[in-house]
């Protein structure tokens, strides 16, 4: 049992306290003590002195002849002030035209006369050459708190101040509970937060808490959702921050955010740090790198000094997540930084039963719904897959202008995700349609005659996204190991439908390219990764590329065999390919009756269940379900739009 979220987390008395961090404010206090100076400068004075009496000149004169002016001071700008007999002080303006008989009068009556040139203030002066000097203050300022190195440049415009955003009062509300599934990589996780909460249970036992926990799997799975439930359940300080976010223009910025990131944790320790996407500052160094010490390069080392130099008694624990393992830095990875690394893979069966429940919550579902036929139709699809089905039923039911969801919407969906928007303007033409149909037909009838063929679910030619048409394959269980019998008459199936063309036809179409291309990959990964060629043997040539982002690279700049091989491998593959459209040639000339029999449905009908398939073919349907398949049935020359469309396009492909 663990502590309620209410509860204070508990930290190492033996531990030292961290000082609390200085306030912000105190950073602004020269800008607050210069406007304080420029205030007393020019309004202390002002306050001061007596405000002066703005005589005209007529008026100055009238003042002098009647001897109530006690001194004047003659500005050389024509200006002139001075002191009556009351004491007050008084300005007045001179014209040039006084010249020698003003001085005569003012020395007649007694007037004392003084003279001075005219210049500015001594405010004045200070404000000017302030201003003057402003640009090279700032950048002399900035240059030397740059070089007292990382804690300068946090100061020098908080360049060097780490972008993580913090969660210690307000916790994201995602919890363990909101993920559903995957409770082997949630006990492994848990067992983290638990450390960081309750130390004394471990510490009894001699045991350590992993430094670094890295989460590895395809897109989608949940990583980034196991890192909000972490910050939601634990109740300790969550630093979440992107890789992406370390590195920019200026360098040395990414290794002073790294080390204001862990300076930060260790005041607020215990508290666990999330990096996602790691693999955007922690990627293999040296290799094919031009510059030796560019700016990724010392944030990465940065990262692995302050993973293996913190003390585990701090409390600190570094989450991190990636689809990218392959490309991480070996160093990154060793025991004593990321000591876990915890696979998410794509979901299983029971795991998309239980997340689609969870995406389920708050919608109206109608009776004729079954969420386990959902999961059994949506083999390979991952977490954010499954939220998207959800969200696409939804869009369909309020098309309808309903709001309760219905199975038929759960179909569109599917149908939408996998094969795109079918669209009423995307009309087949007569010719187009029967082809279509004779295309399809031929998919469904090999795989009818093929005993370990996925069986057939449904026949449709109506036209979705790029689709012309397709053929849907429900396996009987979700595979995990594949035999060569069912590659070979997976190959057959592929190939059904450019030799249904040519032998009802007469030739072939453009619809089957991309048969032909998932055939050839298929039967080259047989013959290069999978042994199954009696020409080239045991032997294994992976074609490299991300595990869970698919193949990347040229392949032919990486070969790992010679010219003579790759001939061999060519020769085998179009063997493997041939003799598939063979058999799949066989079938349909055998069962030609059942062929144009499903064709004239197509044409009638558009869609056949494949109960009907099975009963024109007069064979046993199998009544074990696992999960949905898609054949890649195109009547146009266009990319893979269908998910599982061959074995290993399936996640649980030995591939």
């Amino acid at each position: 049992m663990t502590k309620p979220a209410s509860a204070p987390p508990t930290q190492d008395k033996g531990a030292p306290t961290a000082p609390p961090p200085p306030p912000a404010w105190r950073h602004y206090l020269w800008l607050v003590a210069l406007a304080l100076f420029v205030l007393l400068l020019f309004f202390v004075p002002a306050t001061s002195s007596q405000t002066p009496v703005t005589l005209s000149y007529s008026s100055f004169m009238s003042d002098v002849t009647a001897h109530t002016v006690k001194s004047v001071t003659l500005e050389t700008s024509g200006a002139a002030t001075g002191t009556l007999s009351s004491g007050k002080n008084y300005t007045t303006a001179i014209p040039p035209q006084a010249g020698q008989s003003l001085l005569d009068d003012l020395r007649a009556n007694g007037v004392q006369i003084s003279a001075q040139t005219t210049g500015t203030s001594f405010g004045t002066d200070v404000l000017s050459w302030l201003i003057l000097l402003s640009p090279f203050l700032v950048f002399g300022y900035i240059w030397w708190r740059m070089s007292r190195g990382s804690g300068g440049l946090q100061g020098a415009l908080g360049v060097g101040r780490s972008k993580a955003k913090v969660f210690d009062e307000e916790r994201p509300t995602t919890t363990f509970e909101d993920v559903a599934g995957y409770e082997g990589a949630k006990l492994e996780i848990r067992e983290v937060v638990d450390f960081l909460r309750r130390p004394e249970r471990y510490v009894r036992a001699g045991a350590m808490a992993p430094r670094g926990v890295l989460m590895v799997g395809p897109p989608g799975t949940g990583k980034t959702l196991f890192a909000r439930a972490v910050a939601g359940g634990a109740n300790v300080p969550f630093f979440s921050v992107t890789g992406s976010s370390f590195v920019e223009m200026f360098v040395g910025v990414g290794a002073a955010r790294v080390r204001d990131l862990f300076a930060e944790a260790r005041k607020r320790a215990p508290a666990i740090i999330f990096i996602d996407e790691i693999d955007a500052i922690g990627q293999r160094r040296g290799g094919a790198m031009v510059v030796a010490n560019d700016e990724r390069e010392q944030t990465l080392n940065q990262l692995l000094a302050e993973m293996d130099g913190f003390d585990p008694a701090e409390g600190i624990v570094v989450l991190a997540a990636t689809n990218r393992p392959e490309v991480l830095d070996p160093a990154l990875l060793r025991p004593g930084r990321f000591d876990r690394q915890v696979i998410i893979p794509l979901p299983t069966l029971t795991e998309r039963l239980a997340i689609l429940r969870v995406h389920a919550r708050g919608k109206k579902l109608g009776p004729d719904v079954d969420l386990e036929v959902v999961a059994r139709g949506t083999p390979g699809f991952s977490g954010a897959d499954l939220a998207n089905l959800i969200n696409e039923a939804a869009i369909v039911a309020v098309r309808s202008d309903r709001d309760v969801l219905s199975a038929q919407d759960f179909d569109q969906a599917r149908d939408r995700i996998i094969l795109g928007l079918r669209e009423g303007s995307n009309v087949l033409m007569p010719d187009e349609q029967h082809a279509v149909a004779v295309h399809e037909a031929g998919h469904a009838l090999v795989a009818v005659y093929s005993d370990k063929a996925d069986p057939i679910a449904k026949v449709t030619i109506l036209p979705a996204g790029q689709t012309l048409g397709v053929t849907e394959q429900l396996p009987l269980s979700e595979r995990h190991l594949y035999g060569e019998d069912y590659l070979y008459e997976t190959l057959a199936v592929f190939l059904g439908g450019r030799a249904s063309e040519v032998v009802v036809l007469g030739q072939g179409s453009t619809g089957a390219s991309n048969d032909l291309a998932k055939a050839t990959e298929l039967a080259t990964k047989m013959v290069r990764e999978f042994g199954m060629s009696p020409v080239i043997g045991p032997v294994g040539y992976p074609s490299g590329g991300s595990v869970y982002l698919g193949e990347g690279g040229n392949a032919l700049s990486s070969r790992p065999f010679a010219e003579a091989t790759q001939a061999a491998i060519d020769a085998e593959v179009a063997r493997i390919v041939h003799e598939a459209e063979q058999r799949a040639m066989a079938v349909v000339r055998e069962h030609r009756d059942v062929l144009d029999q499903l064709v004239s449905l197509l044409v009638a009908n558009e869609t056949v269940d494949g109960t009907v398939v099975y009963q024109l073919a007069g064979r046993p349907e199998p009544t074990s379900v696992g999960g949905v398949t898609m054949a890649p049935d195109h009547a146009r020359a266009a990319t893979e739009t269908t998910r599982g469309a061959s074995p290993d396009a399936s996640p649980t492909t030995p591939a």
